[in-house]
């Protein structure tokens, strides 16, 4: 079993890094100037992973920032996950051929899920899916859309498929710092009996402790935004705190 990790986040768009409110493009902070130097902070506290969302590509369905992110791999000693605006196999093998660690296929999951059950094949466990729902079903297109597929189904089938790693997000809690949906986060991991990142809601250091009591079930981890950006802990203290 792999240890809980904490997977500090870097929201990019327009090259800044931002935090948006439930997804929202309209309700947006800039946090910083800098994702390579956001990283860099992230890195000298013990993050082992950072977490990269290209924002602007989730919404034009085409790599944006994607500079920034081999920025990061290529300044610093860390693995990195990215996600947003990846929708071919092109993209994938860019990323992966330039040292990033795990690539997120998400909206691509409903919209083009023979595409992804193709990766899955072809790179393994270089993919993980994210999966963002919105009342239990699943949310797509930088969350503008919500489909008519359950969460907890679509996890299933790619598990089949060859998922190993799963992110999920509830909506309703991103950006909220609201605590995260520990039950749909649970049930996720049951459903599909793979390792599920947790995303969404994380506001103090006792929502980590009541995500990593379930380790053992399968949440592998935790992503961390808003918190760290409104200093309401740190990445160190983080850590500290989901020690074995």
């Amino acid at each position: 079993m792999s240890k809980f990790e904490i997977y500090p986040a870097i929201d990019m768009r327009g090259g800044k890094c931002v935090r948006l409110l439930q997804g929202d493009y309209t309700k947006e902070t800039v946090y910083g100037d800098s994702p390579v130097d956001m990283a860099t902070q992230f890195a000298s506290e013990g993050a082992q992973w950072i977490h990269m969302v290209d924002l602007d590509g989730a919404k034009a369905a085409k790599r944006v920032n994607d500079e920034f992110v081999l920025g990061v791999k290529k300044k610093l000693n860390v693995r990195v996950q990215i996600g947003g605006g990846i929708r071919s196999e092109a993209d994938v093998a860019y990323y992966l051929e330039n040292g990033i660690d795990r690539v997120i296929l998400g909206s691509a999951a409903i919209s083009n899920p023979e595409f992804v059950k193709k990766m899955l094949k072809e790179y393994g466990a270089l993919i993980a899916i994210g999966i963002d729902a919105r009342d239990g079903y699943v949310a797509t297109e930088g969350w503008v859309e919500t489909s008519t597929i359950k969460a907890t189904e679509l996890g299933k089938e790619l598990a089949n498929a060859g998922a190993e790693t799963f992110i999920f997000t509830d909506i309703s809690t991103d950006g909220m710092l609201s605590g995260p949906n520990v039950e749909g986060i649970v049930e996720m991991a049951k459903a599909t009996g793979k390792g599920v990142i947790a995303s969404g809601g994380v506001s103090k250091l006792a929502d980590l402790d009541a995500l990593k009591k379930y380790e053992a079930d399968g949440v592998i981890g935790a992503i961390v935004g808003k918190a760290l950006y409104t200093n309401k802990f740190t990445v160190a203290e983080a850590l500290q705190e989901v020690k074995a």
